[in-house]
């Protein structure tokens, strides 16, 4: 039997949907699939179990410079301390 992390890749990959794989835990694999109206957060634990978190949002695009740089401030590491 595959581990989760093959068996969801060949899932994505046959669905034809983009991800991206990183890797910020010891004991996980993060996939990002990003399709419109929405990203998906997937962790595939060590022991092969599988969390995911969904975001869904307008994809409404904004012309506003300003309010950028206070949202990428409001991010940023500088901004948090």
């Amino acid at each position: 039997m595959s581990h989760g992390l093959y068996r969801l890749l060949d899932l994505l990959d046959q669905a034809r949907l983009p991800y991206r794989l990183d890797r910020h835990r010891c004991d996980t694999v993060l996939i990002t699939v990003t399709v419109v109206g929405e990203r998906i957060e997937i962790d595939v634990f060590e022991d092969g179990h599988v969390e995911f978190a969904r975001f869904a949002g307008n994809e409404a695009v904004a012309d506003d410079l300003s309010a950028l740089e206070a949202l990428l401030r409001r991010h940023s590491d500088s901004g948090n301390s």
